[in-house]
């Protein structure tokens, strides 16, 4: 453990962490989608370890080599879960990779402790998951 961070500050920003991660999650669990409650928490949890372990006596350069490679890792696990249906025009998972984004952007803000990045940005990600009935309702209006 490094001497900068002591045990407590590492649990509390890994705590929060696998928090934001779940609460990103659980709209994708109601929702029975493929990425969920624990896959979030698990995403948003790693990619804290990555930071903290990275930025734990560390230049600023090595923690943000670090960043880069969760974000490049991540996004080919969000990549994953985007599924072309039958036709051209069907695409399917494509909130649900960027939900898995936004659940690694938060344990990264959680591993280096910028807690009001960390609540802003889960409340707007929160806020734009529950809006998808307005969504639906607009793109049945429009077509």
């Amino acid at each position: 453990m490094s001497d900068t961070l002591g045990y407590l500050e590492v649990f509390l920003r890994l705590g929060a962490a696998v928090l934001a991660g779940a609460l990103i999650g659980f709209d994708r669990e109601v929702r029975n989608k493929p990425a969920g409650l624990r896959t979030m928490a698990l995403v948003a949890l790693g990619s804290a370890v990555f930071v903290v372990a990275g930025a734990s006596g560390v230049s600023a350069d090595a923690a943000s080599r670090v960043i880069q490679g969760v974000i490049t890792g991540v996004g080919f696990l969000g990549a994953g879960s985007i599924i072309r249906g039958q036709t051209e025009q069907s695409v399917r998972g494509l909130t649900t990779a960027a939900s898995i984004w936004l659940a690694a952007a938060a344990g990264i803000a959680c591993g280096l402790a910028l807690w009001p990045l960390v609540l802003i940005a889960c409340s707007l990600g929160l806020l734009i998951l529950v809006l998808e009935p307005l969504d639906r309702w607009l793109k049945a209006k429009v077509s």
